[in-house]
């Protein structure tokens, strides 16, 4: 297989969304009832990528997985906390794909200057609570029966990873787009040159 990390383009959005329609048709994993427009989750990852990074894991030149940041929280006071999100081919599964994605997105995130992730997951998806607590992240809330989906009321378990650990006078945090491009494009080339796990 030949393996490639990169930033997501807007010509990627049909097949980012080809992946993300399946989790929001037939599972509980997102809270959407409907998928987005081609217009309406463009809107989305232009909104996104105007500041955080979106990344993506191409497999013999076909988007198999994705990872992006986003805000965490309105007040100014939380600028150094980011959400993450990740997806990833359900046939593709179990390769080590996810692993590499937040990698790469966590060193950028880093670099932006954030401190703290958070992630929030169906607390059904077990699968997706084992990776981040394999990956660094903790357990720290549970949201009880805070979403209906599908015919049943779900709980959320949140979780969160630090990113630094030295809680002095911080800087703000900068937009992924004006990181230097040839340390990005080391990551890239890092994150896209290890084996693929069996």
């Amino acid at each position: 297989m030949n393996l490639l990390i990169r930033d997501a383009l807007p010509e990627d959005i049909p097949e980012i969304l080809s992946i993300y329609s399946e989790y929001v048709l037939h599972s509980n994993y997102t809270f959407e009832y409907d998928v987005p427009t081609i217009e309406k989750f463009t809107e989305r990852f232009m909104n996104f990528t105007a500041w955080y990074p979106w990344i993506v894991c191409e497999i013999d030149g076909k988007v198999r997985g994705y990872a992006y940041g986003s805000r965490a929280f309105e007040r100014i006071a939380y600028q150094w906390d980011a959400d993450v999100t990740i997806y990833i081919d359900k046939e593709f599964h179990g390769l080590g794909i996810a692993k590499r994605l937040y990698q790469v997105l966590h060193h950028f995130l880093k670099e932006q200057g954030y401190y703290n992730l958070y992630a929030g997951i169906t607390a059904i998806n077990l699968p997706s609570i084992a990776f981040h607590r394999s990956v660094g992240y903790s357990d720290i809330g549970l949201f009880h029966k805070t979403g209906y989906k599908r015919g049943e009321w779900l709980d959320v378990l949140w979780m969160e990873k630090q990113l630094r650990t030295n809680y002095g006078v911080p800087e703000a945090p900068v937009s992924y787009k004006s990181l230097d491009k040839g340390m990005t494009a080391e990551v890239f080339r890092e994150g896209s040159r290890e084996a693929i796990e069996s």
